[in-house]
């Protein structure tokens, strides 16, 4: 075993899960879950049969991952974040057949307490603010807030806000420059583009 799981935490036989991880107190990881390398999974994480994680993910605490949601490399999952798959449940109907994939992408945040509506997919980089409930898709470096979760501009990589200066967006902390291609937020051509 190349990770490290703390005693309480219960692993599923068939979990994958990948060199560096962590995974805290009181944890549930089921069987056919794929978790990728140097993750960090909080206290009190459930993670359902199909999910999977990429590498580099932290997952904090009181978080529920269910069958549909796929994370990918250095996603930032804020404590007590909700995940759904199924739009309209019924205790008393058998709704498996339906679920929907929610997907994050890479170097997204979803912030503390936000709850994500099943069937949508969260753009690089992009940032969900806490509380917010996000109910349609989320674009790259997008920053999303409140409920139902609304534009409110654009987030470097390094996380910080951008300030909009005429036809760029540019990040006051790192200096990375940005263009909209199209309806799309893009590094402009020739910036840094290290390791974050």
């Amino acid at each position: 075993m190349k990770y490290w799981a703390h005693e309480t935490s219960l692993i599923g036989q068939d979990a994958e899960i990948g060199d560096n991880t962590k995974v805290w107190q009181f944890c549930n990881i089921m069987s056919d879950v794929c978790i990728g390398r140097d993750c960090n999974i909080g206290q009190n994480v459930f993670i359902e049969s199909g999910v999977r994680i990429g590498n580099r993910v932290k997952i904090k605490n009181n978080i529920s991952l269910y069958k549909g949601v796929i994370c990918e490399d250095d996603v930032f999952l804020g404590p007590n974040c909700v995940f759904t798959n199924v739009i309209n449940p019924r205790s008393f109907i058998e709704k498996k057949t339906e679920f929907r994939q929610t997907v994050i992408r890479q170097g997204a945040t979803i912030g503390a307490n936000s709850t994500l509506v099943c069937g949508h997919i969260i753009g690089g980089y992009a940032m969900v603010g806490a509380g917010s409930v996000v109910t349609h898709d989320v674009g790259e470096y997008e920053l999303v807030l409140g409920n139902p979760a609304r534009h409110a501009g654009y987030v470097c990589r390094c996380g910080v806000t951008l300030e909009e200066h005429g036809s760029e967006y540019i990040c006051e902390e790192c200096g990375r420059r940005y263009e909209m291609v199209g309806s799309r937020l893009r590094i402009k051509e020739g910036q840094w583009d290290g390791v974050y």
